[in-house]
């Protein structure tokens, strides 16, 4: 009985320890997203060439060639809007403007069987991001936020 007094005390001190170290146990890291690679076109002399995957700043004529510019807004880990609209078999854009501080958001997109057509870069808020979304045919699909499920909306493409 004496010999078990003097191990529980080590072993209590060390318990006491582990549990008030003010490191945390786990951190929170976002999953990078899918970046999608330059399709590759033949060019006049019928050598291949690698179309731009992202217009210039500069060239804001060319970003969305449907002219079609979605905005949509995050506060309170709440979209401002539950639908949206855009044209079927052309580019748009959606402007999207994160308004929680320090809250990583961001908009993806699923088509009705629930494969992902579209995930935009996660970010924290306070910040203002575009995306440039890809031709998507006519039909309805789910905008929702990767980080927080109850955050969705329709996107009705026609």
């Amino acid at each position: 009985m004496r010999l078990a007094r003097p191990l529980a005390l080590p072993l209590i001190a060390i318990a006491l320890v582990a549990c008030t170290t003010s490191t945390p146990g786990w951190t929170y890291a976002p999953a990078p997203s899918a970046t999608p690679l330059p399709s590759v076109e033949p060019s006049a002399s019928g050598e291949p060439t690698a179309a731009a995957s992202e217009p210039a700043a500069s060239d804001e004529a060319t970003q969305a060639p449907g002219g079609a510019v979605l905005e949509i807004s995050a506060l309170n880990i709440a979209y401002d809007k539950s639908e949206m609209s855009a044209p079927a078999d052309t580019p748009f854009q959606i402007t999207f403007a994160n308004n929680d501080p320090g809250i990583p958001h961001n908009v993806a997109i699923k088509d009705g069987s629930g494969a992902d057509v579209f995930t935009g870069d996660l970010f924290n808020g306070v910040e203002t991001r575009t995306y440039d979304v890809p031709v998507l045919a006519a039909g309805s699909y789910t905008f929702y936020c990767t980080v927080h499920p109850n955050m969705t909306g329709t996107l009705t493409v026609q």
